[in-house]
Protein backbone atom coordinates (compact mmCIF):
# COMPACT_ATOMS: atom_id res chain seq x y z
CA UNK A 1 0.00 0.00 0.00
CA UNK A 2 1.69 3.65 -0.92
CA UNK A 3 2.87 5.44 1.80
CA UNK A 4 1.31 8.31 1.59
CA UNK A 5 -2.23 6.97 2.49
CA UNK A 6 -0.48 4.82 5.03
CA UNK A 7 -2.96 5.63 8.29
CA UNK A 8 -5.93 5.06 5.97
CA UNK A 9 -5.26 2.10 4.75
CA UNK A 10 -4.30 0.09 7.07
CA UNK A 11 -7.49 0.83 8.83
CA UNK A 12 -9.52 -0.71 5.93
CA UNK A 13 -7.48 -3.84 6.01
CA UNK A 14 -7.74 -4.41 9.83
CA UNK A 15 -10.79 -6.22 9.87
CA UNK A 16 -8.72 -9.80 10.15
CA UNK A 17 -7.20 -8.28 13.53
CA UNK A 18 -3.27 -7.55 11.85
CA UNK A 19 -2.44 -4.07 11.60
CA UNK A 20 0.72 -1.83 12.86
CA UNK A 21 0.64 -0.46 16.25
CA UNK A 22 0.79 3.40 16.94
CA UNK A 23 4.94 3.52 17.47
CA UNK A 24 5.47 1.69 13.88
CA UNK A 25 3.02 3.60 12.04
CA UNK A 26 4.81 6.97 13.68
CA UNK A 27 8.07 5.73 12.78
CA UNK A 28 7.23 4.77 9.30
CA UNK A 29 5.77 7.98 8.38
CA UNK A 30 9.25 9.69 8.34
CA UNK A 31 11.24 6.77 7.53
CA UNK A 32 9.24 6.15 4.50
CA UNK A 33 9.87 9.29 3.36
CA UNK A 34 13.23 9.43 3.72
CA UNK A 35 14.34 6.18 2.00
CA UNK A 36 12.35 7.29 -1.13
CA UNK A 37 14.82 10.82 -1.08
CA UNK A 38 17.64 8.68 -0.49
CA UNK A 39 17.00 6.19 -2.87
CA UNK A 40 15.73 8.58 -5.25
CA UNK A 41 12.19 5.92 -6.06
CA UNK A 42 9.14 7.34 -7.59
CA UNK A 43 7.05 6.16 -4.74
CA UNK A 44 6.84 3.92 -1.80
CA UNK A 45 4.97 0.98 -0.99
CA UNK A 46 4.90 -0.63 2.63
CA UNK A 47 4.54 -3.90 1.38
CA UNK A 48 4.25 -6.10 4.73
CA UNK A 49 5.41 -7.74 7.94
CA UNK A 50 6.72 -11.15 8.16
CA UNK A 51 6.65 -12.12 11.65
CA UNK A 52 9.20 -14.00 13.48
CA UNK A 53 10.26 -15.53 16.66
CA UNK A 54 13.01 -13.09 18.13
CA UNK A 55 11.75 -10.35 15.96
CA UNK A 56 9.49 -9.02 12.95
CA UNK A 57 10.88 -7.79 9.53
CA UNK A 58 8.78 -4.75 8.13
CA UNK A 59 9.10 -4.60 4.28
CA UNK A 60 9.04 -1.65 1.80
CA UNK A 61 9.02 -1.73 -2.09
CA UNK A 62 10.57 1.27 -3.60
CA UNK A 63 9.12 1.84 -7.65
CA UNK A 64 10.97 3.55 -10.38
CA UNK A 65 9.62 4.65 -13.80
CA UNK A 66 8.35 0.60 -14.97
CA UNK A 67 6.23 -0.23 -12.18
CA UNK A 68 6.39 -3.76 -12.86
CA UNK A 69 10.24 -4.12 -13.60
CA UNK A 70 11.62 -0.93 -11.36
CA UNK A 71 10.92 -2.45 -8.56
CA UNK A 72 13.29 -2.71 -5.12
CA UNK A 73 12.82 -4.59 -1.60
CA UNK A 74 13.93 -3.33 1.60
CA UNK A 75 13.53 -4.54 5.10
CA UNK A 76 13.98 -3.06 8.79
CA UNK A 77 14.03 -4.69 12.52
CA UNK A 78 12.65 -0.66 13.74
CA UNK A 79 11.18 1.08 11.08
CA UNK A 80 13.79 3.66 10.92
CA UNK A 81 16.91 1.65 9.70
CA UNK A 82 16.32 -0.22 6.16
CA UNK A 83 18.37 -2.53 3.92
CA UNK A 84 18.36 -3.90 0.61
CA UNK A 85 17.41 -7.19 -0.23
CA UNK A 86 19.17 -9.22 -2.43
CA UNK A 87 17.26 -10.27 -5.62
CA UNK A 88 15.82 -13.56 -5.85
CA UNK A 89 17.07 -15.30 -8.53
CA UNK A 90 16.57 -18.86 -9.68
CA UNK A 91 19.35 -20.47 -8.28
CA UNK A 92 19.08 -18.75 -4.93
CA UNK A 93 15.46 -19.67 -4.65
CA UNK A 94 16.05 -23.15 -5.55
CA UNK A 95 19.02 -23.13 -2.74
CA UNK A 96 16.25 -21.90 -0.18
CA UNK A 97 13.75 -23.83 -0.71
CA UNK A 98 16.12 -26.97 -0.43
CA UNK A 99 17.82 -25.40 2.79
CA UNK A 100 15.42 -23.35 4.79
CA UNK A 101 12.51 -24.80 6.73
CA UNK A 102 10.08 -23.55 9.78
CA UNK A 103 9.91 -20.12 11.05
CA UNK A 104 11.66 -17.05 10.44
CA UNK A 105 14.23 -16.15 13.41
CA UNK A 106 14.19 -12.55 13.14
CA UNK A 107 17.77 -12.83 13.03
CA UNK A 108 19.13 -11.52 9.10
CA UNK A 109 22.69 -13.24 9.66
CA UNK A 110 20.49 -16.52 11.22
CA UNK A 111 22.54 -19.12 8.61
CA UNK A 112 20.11 -22.44 7.70
CA UNK A 113 22.36 -26.02 6.96
CA UNK A 114 21.20 -28.75 4.91
CA UNK A 115 23.64 -31.61 4.56
CA UNK A 116 23.04 -33.99 2.19
CA UNK A 117 24.95 -37.23 1.46
CA UNK A 118 25.86 -38.09 -2.43
CA UNK A 119 28.05 -40.87 -3.67
CA UNK A 120 30.98 -40.41 -5.49
CA UNK A 121 31.56 -42.04 -9.29
CA UNK A 122 30.61 -45.30 -9.13
CA UNK A 123 32.29 -46.57 -6.42
CA UNK A 124 30.91 -46.53 -2.51
CA UNK A 125 32.62 -43.23 -1.42
CA UNK A 126 30.20 -40.97 -0.28
CA UNK A 127 30.97 -37.17 0.88
CA UNK A 128 28.39 -34.94 2.30
CA UNK A 129 27.27 -31.82 0.98
CA UNK A 130 27.11 -28.68 3.39
CA UNK A 131 24.11 -25.83 1.56
CA UNK A 132 24.40 -22.89 3.76
CA UNK A 133 21.49 -20.40 3.65
CA UNK A 134 21.21 -17.26 5.51
CA UNK A 135 17.89 -16.02 6.70
CA UNK A 136 17.77 -12.30 4.86
CA UNK A 137 18.43 -14.65 1.29
CA UNK A 138 15.24 -16.50 2.36
CA UNK A 139 13.73 -13.36 3.18
CA UNK A 140 14.10 -12.06 -0.68
CA UNK A 141 12.60 -14.99 -1.85
CA UNK A 142 9.63 -15.42 0.12
CA UNK A 143 8.73 -12.02 -0.73
CA UNK A 144 9.19 -12.71 -4.32
CA UNK A 145 6.93 -15.80 -4.27
CA UNK A 146 4.16 -13.32 -2.17
CA UNK A 147 4.80 -10.84 -5.05
CA UNK A 148 4.00 -13.50 -8.15
CA UNK A 149 1.46 -15.29 -6.89
CA UNK A 150 -0.84 -13.12 -4.66
CA UNK A 151 -0.40 -9.57 -5.57
CA UNK A 152 -3.71 -7.66 -6.86
CA UNK A 153 -4.32 -4.83 -8.57
CA UNK A 154 -7.92 -3.56 -9.73
CA UNK A 155 -8.80 -3.96 -13.35
CA UNK A 156 -7.19 -0.40 -15.07
CA UNK A 157 -5.60 0.93 -12.35
CA UNK A 158 -2.30 0.49 -14.35
CA UNK A 159 -1.81 1.23 -18.25
CA UNK A 160 0.70 -0.28 -20.60
CA UNK A 161 1.97 1.70 -23.33
CA UNK A 162 2.82 0.26 -26.69
CA UNK A 163 6.94 0.43 -25.76
CA UNK A 164 6.13 -2.18 -22.84
CA UNK A 165 6.11 0.77 -19.73
CA UNK A 166 3.64 0.03 -17.48
CA UNK A 167 2.20 2.78 -15.31
CA UNK A 168 0.13 4.38 -12.99
CA UNK A 169 -3.01 4.88 -15.19
CA UNK A 170 -4.31 8.39 -14.00
CA UNK A 171 -7.72 8.27 -15.25
CA UNK A 172 -8.29 4.98 -13.25
CA UNK A 173 -11.63 6.29 -11.42
CA UNK A 174 -12.67 2.68 -9.72
CA UNK A 175 -14.21 -0.41 -10.33
CA UNK A 176 -18.10 -0.11 -9.42
CA UNK A 177 -19.91 -1.51 -6.78
CA UNK A 178 -21.14 -4.67 -9.06
CA UNK A 179 -17.40 -5.32 -10.60
CA UNK A 180 -15.68 -4.89 -7.18
CA UNK A 181 -18.61 -8.30 -6.33
CA UNK A 182 -16.05 -10.37 -9.57
CA UNK A 183 -13.33 -11.53 -9.40
CA UNK A 184 -12.46 -10.87 -12.81
CA UNK A 185 -12.64 -7.52 -11.91
CA UNK A 186 -9.18 -7.91 -10.11
CA UNK A 187 -5.38 -8.79 -11.96
CA UNK A 188 -2.01 -10.59 -10.68
CA UNK A 189 0.34 -7.46 -10.77
CA UNK A 190 3.31 -10.00 -11.43
CA UNK A 191 4.84 -11.47 -14.85
CA UNK A 192 1.44 -12.99 -17.02
CA UNK A 193 1.34 -16.49 -16.94
CA UNK A 194 -2.12 -18.10 -17.84
CA UNK A 195 -2.55 -14.72 -20.67
CA UNK A 196 -0.55 -16.98 -23.46
CA UNK A 197 -2.68 -19.78 -22.78
CA UNK A 198 -5.49 -17.94 -23.88
CA UNK A 199 -7.16 -18.67 -27.57
CA UNK A 200 -7.38 -15.96 -30.85
CA UNK A 201 -10.50 -15.66 -29.84
CA UNK A 202 -10.23 -14.85 -26.84
CA UNK A 203 -7.50 -12.46 -26.82
CA UNK A 204 -9.50 -10.37 -29.20
CA UNK A 205 -12.02 -9.03 -26.23
CA UNK A 206 -9.33 -7.94 -23.99
CA UNK A 207 -7.95 -4.50 -24.07
CA UNK A 208 -3.83 -5.00 -24.44
CA UNK A 209 -4.07 -1.48 -22.41
CA UNK A 210 -5.05 -2.90 -19.20
CA UNK A 211 -5.59 -6.59 -19.89
CA UNK A 212 -2.32 -7.92 -20.31
CA UNK A 213 -2.10 -9.15 -16.59
CA UNK A 214 -3.70 -12.68 -15.67
CA UNK A 215 -7.45 -12.41 -13.86
CA UNK A 216 -7.77 -14.00 -9.84
CA UNK A 217 -10.70 -15.83 -11.76
CA UNK A 218 -8.03 -18.41 -13.36
CA UNK A 219 -5.98 -19.37 -10.23
CA UNK A 220 -5.87 -22.75 -9.54
CA UNK A 221 -7.15 -24.22 -6.45
CA UNK A 222 -10.63 -22.79 -7.30
CA UNK A 223 -11.53 -20.61 -3.83
CA UNK A 224 -8.23 -19.81 -3.06
CA UNK A 225 -9.67 -16.34 -2.54
CA UNK A 226 -11.78 -14.81 -0.13
CA UNK A 227 -13.93 -11.63 -1.34
CA UNK A 228 -16.36 -9.52 1.23
CA UNK A 229 -17.71 -5.79 1.63
CA UNK A 230 -17.01 -4.91 4.76
CA UNK A 231 -17.32 -0.87 6.49
CA UNK A 232 -20.89 -0.46 5.53
CA UNK A 233 -20.84 -2.66 2.14
CA UNK A 234 -18.05 0.93 1.20
CA UNK A 235 -14.95 -1.46 0.89
CA UNK A 236 -14.24 -4.80 -0.96
CA UNK A 237 -12.09 -6.53 0.49
CA UNK A 238 -9.88 -9.69 -0.90
CA UNK A 239 -7.91 -12.46 1.41
CA UNK A 240 -5.46 -15.09 0.04
CA UNK A 241 -5.93 -18.58 1.31
CA UNK A 242 -2.89 -19.46 -0.27
CA UNK A 243 -0.67 -17.10 1.54
CA UNK A 244 -2.56 -16.29 5.12
CA UNK A 245 -2.59 -12.71 5.90
CA UNK A 246 -2.23 -11.10 2.33
CA UNK A 247 -4.86 -8.24 2.05
CA UNK A 248 -6.25 -6.60 -0.22
CA UNK A 249 -8.75 -3.37 -0.44
CA UNK A 250 -10.54 -1.62 -2.95
CA UNK A 251 -12.92 1.25 -1.91
CA UNK A 252 -15.52 1.03 -5.21
CA UNK A 253 -15.71 4.52 -7.03
CA UNK A 254 -12.55 5.79 -6.20
CA UNK A 255 -8.61 5.36 -6.99
CA UNK A 256 -7.75 3.86 -3.83
CA UNK A 257 -6.58 0.55 -3.57
CA UNK A 258 -3.78 -1.55 -1.78
CA UNK A 259 -2.07 -4.77 -0.38
CA UNK A 260 -0.52 -5.82 2.75
CA UNK A 261 1.23 -8.96 3.71
CA UNK A 262 1.34 -9.19 7.60
CA UNK A 263 2.26 -13.15 8.66
CA UNK A 264 4.84 -15.74 9.37
CA UNK A 265 5.79 -16.14 5.58
CA UNK A 266 4.57 -19.59 5.33
CA UNK A 267 2.56 -20.58 2.23
CA UNK A 268 -0.78 -22.55 3.26
CA UNK A 269 0.29 -26.33 1.25
CA UNK A 270 -3.05 -27.58 2.70
CA UNK A 271 -5.13 -25.61 0.93
CA UNK A 272 -6.47 -28.13 -1.88
CA UNK A 273 -7.86 -30.11 0.98
CA UNK A 274 -9.68 -27.98 2.77
CA UNK A 275 -12.01 -26.31 0.06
Amino acid sequence: MDSQSLYFSLELVAGSGNTLNVEQRAALQTSLVILQKNYKFQRVMLWGKVLGLKADYLIAQGRGEDEMKDRKNLYSLNCVDWFLLPPATGPLIDQVSSVAKGRFTGDPSHVYEHRDIRRRGEGDEEEEVVTKVNEESRLAVTVHHIEEEVSVVPRGAFVKSPHGLVQINRSFGGLSHSEAGKLDSFLHFSEPKNLKKKSILEMSQLNPAIDFLDVLSDDIPKGSWSLQFECGSKVCVLRSLLWLGLTFYHVPMTPQHGYIYIGDGAKNLDLAFML
